[in-house]
């Protein structure tokens, strides 16, 4: 049974997860958190970049002896393989921890996944608590997952006579990739991501379906398209999940550049204009659905 302090644990862990946004691809942002036998915060952690400790082997090693009979809060199903770290699931066994609360089940697992790993060896799990909220960090990179390819967001502000322009102002650190023009794209803030976790390529294919294989091909999980040919490009190609407009106070008469084939799903006040977010009507039919 979930309890109040389950909650509020599992809560630290998204928060914490989304410390990882933007840096930890083509991995999944995960968190976790770790209470001793008795219910008292021993150890925390996050995953930040491919090739270094995953969130929960962060939180052992905060928790140390601490962890034994206790019990773990991941954003994420603990993985179940060798890759450039150890399986998380058989580390939380050596570990002695006695019960894990997991919110989503990991997509990626091989062959057994960690959850049925560690009933195996005896470790209670718990499965789906706040499965919503851990979506809202997880979300983008299971969607990429199941596309194979990065979720796109274009952002755009209007020029003087209201058309969608460039929007040089985009803060680019929750993103693996930026595309500045047709050909291109850059590490959104470089340097943030693993040693060769992120081998963008130097030239992109030339039709945005390619393209967008290429960048999930070499680890890019979400893109932020700065460009407004691009931008409309690759909306009418289906590969934009969702496209931002930021109108400032300089130009609160301009027209709202809102792309065809979109509908406003929020909009927000911000300290120098407006910010309205549209998506491509075709998703919202589907999530309809």
């Amino acid at each position: 049974m979930v309890s109040v302090d389950d909650v509020a644990a599992m809560r630290r862990a998204i928060v914490l997860s989304a410390r990882g946004l933007g840096t930890t691809s083509p991995n999944p942002p995960v968190g976790c958190v770790i209470l001793d036998a008795c219910g008292v915060p021993a150890g925390q952690g996050f995953h930040e970049r491919k090739g270094e400790a995953h969130a929960e082997a962060r939180a052992l090693g905060e928790a140390g002896s601490a962890a034994r009979g206790g019990t773990a809060f991941v954003t994420l199903e603990p993985c179940n393989h060798h890759g450039r770290t150890p399986p998380c699931h058989q580390a939380l066994i050596d570990a002695g921890v006695r019960r894990v609360v997991v919110s989503l089940i990991d997509p990626t697992s091989r062959g057994s996944g960690g959850v049925a790993r560690l009933r195996e060896a005896g470790v209670q799990v718990d499965v789906g608590v706040l499965e919503q909220e851990a979506h809202l960090v997880l979300g983008d990179w299971l969607t990429a997952t199941h596309r194979q390819r990065p979720v796109v967001t274009w952002r755009c502000s209007p020029d003087a006579r209201g058309e969608p322009g460039f929007d040089r102002s985009a803060v680019a650190a929750e993103f693996d990739a930026v595309i500045d023009d047709p050909l291109t794209a850059r590490e959104a803030e470089p340097g943030t991501h693993g040693d060769g976790a992120l081998a963008l390529p130097a030239t992109l294919p030339p039709a945005p379906p390619q393209s967008a294989a290429a960048l999930f091909q070499v680890g890019a999980r979400t893109a932020l398209i700065r460009h407004p040919d691009v931008g409309r490009t690759w909306l009418d190609a289906g590969l934009v999940d969702e496209v931002v407009v930021l109108i400032p106070d300089a130009l609160a008469h301009a027209r709202p550049a809102i792309p065809e084939g979109c509908a406003i799903t929020a909009i927000d006040r911000t300290s120098c204009g407006l910010s309205i977010t549209a998506t491509p009507t075709r998703l919202i039919s589907c999530r309809s659905e």
